[in-house]
């Protein structure tokens, strides 16, 4: 079984349905890879009980930070023997895991993750597997990578993205006691992480799509209302968990939709401008990336309503809004810079973000380096556009 037809993920709901595939596989030898910090975790022990049993040789390896190049092909070296692999963590360890199951494989993936290149975009061809399946428990929410074929990967000159349906995992486990612990704020980021990915396709391609646009504003008005019933239960303190299982497990499902191939269908791959800038600002300034899309998203807002069709349908972005603004349990302002503002905030997501002047002049040249000058990504937009962009949407410490 290999990821190489570009066949959708398989999404197992609950550990327990998980025991029973696992009871059907003839894989012998097993690799686990889990984050360093959920080793002792309720959802690693149900995993590890799961996977062992008389007759498999079960390898269980805990992984530390967020991974670069060189630890994704050491990696992909570790797993040279593995017939079935098993991710358990957040977004960063599942995409180290994808990458590097696919790195084991296939030397061309190899070559193009570590050639050395100034594009931010790398692309696996069609014809790339993986022949190890690959499992994937994500215990955290927004990222919905456990079931895409998409991942982050850090170089030395920044995170690229690197898109390929071979990065797809075989399976995906959604239980909600892996995302138990997870704190409230981190919770609502992925809420807003997966709002993000669904409505930047429709809002940044000006044309009309009808049912693939029917089908994104269902799941935008869903994340919406999750995100506000998120937000009625959350503890006062951020760090606080959300107990209600329930609520948890829908939004690692609708996070997961919001790759749905039919949801983005036909549209315009150079689309998602918004998130290019977010990935350079995230990685310049240190935050988490959902600090940045959220300190971005009402500049970039305002400059698609007054008319830069570089970077979005103005007409979209009203039609998008009036839709979300009206769900929930009041009206959000029917301006959607200001609005998408107030849901921000009623999320209690951080986007208050400072920086000095030089700083900003280097994430505006870096991501046009990245996307831009010549490449496609950026769609004609030049290191002004970017560095005005980013002006709005972090104020410059000492002014």
């Amino acid at each position: 079984m290999s990821n190489d037809t570009g066949a959708a993920t398989s999404v197992l709901h609950g550990c327990a349905t998980f025991g029973r595939w696992l009871g059907r596989r003839a894989e012998r030898r097993i690799t686990v890879l889990v984050d360093s910090a959920l080793k002792d975790s309720d959802i690693v022990t149900t995993a590890r009980g799961l996977v062992e049993s008389p007759g498999r040789q079960v390898d269980f390896l805990a992984l530390t930070g967020a991974g670069d190049v060189q630890s994704v092909i050491a990696l992909a070296d570790q797993l040279a023997d593995s017939e079935l692999v098993i991710g358990i963590g957040g977004g960063s360890l599942l995409d180290q895991v994808k990458l590097a199951t696919v790195a084991r494989d296939d030397r061309d993936a190899r070559t193009r993750l570590t050639v050395s290149q100034r594009s931010g975009l790398i692309f696996l061809p069609e014809f790339t597997g993986r022949k190890a399946p690959l499992v994937s428990i994500p215990t955290t929410l927004g990222t919905g990578t456990e079931v895409s074929g998409a991942a982050c990967l850090a170089h030395p000159g920044g995170k690229r993205l690197v898109l390929g349906m071979a990065l797809q995992p075989e399976v995906a486990v959604l239980d909600a006691a892996a995302t138990a612990t997870l704190p409230g704020e981190l919770l609502a980021e992925g809420v807003l992480e997966a709002l993000f990915r669904v409505v930047s396709p429709y809002i940044g391609d000006h044309r009309a799509a009808p049912t693939e646009d029917m089908l994104v504003e269902a799941v935008a008005e869903r994340l919406v209302g999750l995100g506000h019933a998120l937000a009625a239960v959350r503890p006062a303190n951020p760090s606080g968990v959300v107990a209600d299982d329930a609520l948890r497990l829908e939004i690692a499902k609708v996070s997961g939709l919001s790759h749905n191939a039919w949801l983005h269908h036909g549209r315009n791959p150079y689309a998602v401008k918004g998130w290019l800038l977010a990935n350079e600002l995230s990685w310049s300034l240190r935050v988490r990336k959902m600090t940045a899309v959220a300190a971005l998203l009402p500049p970039l807002w305002q400059a698609i309503a007054d008319g830069e069709s570089r970077l979005g349908s103005a007409a979209r972005l009203r039609q998008m809004w009036e839709r979300l603004r009206m769900v929930g349990p009041q009206r959000l302002p029917a301006d959607p810079s200001a609005g998408v503002s107030a849901l921000v905030d009623a999320w209690r997501i951080e986007r208050r973000l400072t920086a000095d002047t030089a700083l900003l002049d280097t994430v505006a040249q870096r991501t046009v380096r990245a996307w831009g000058t010549g490449l496609p990504m950026l769609g004609g937009l030049g290191a002004g556009d970017v560095r005005r962009l980013l002006s709005n949407a972090v104020p410059e410490s000492g002014k």
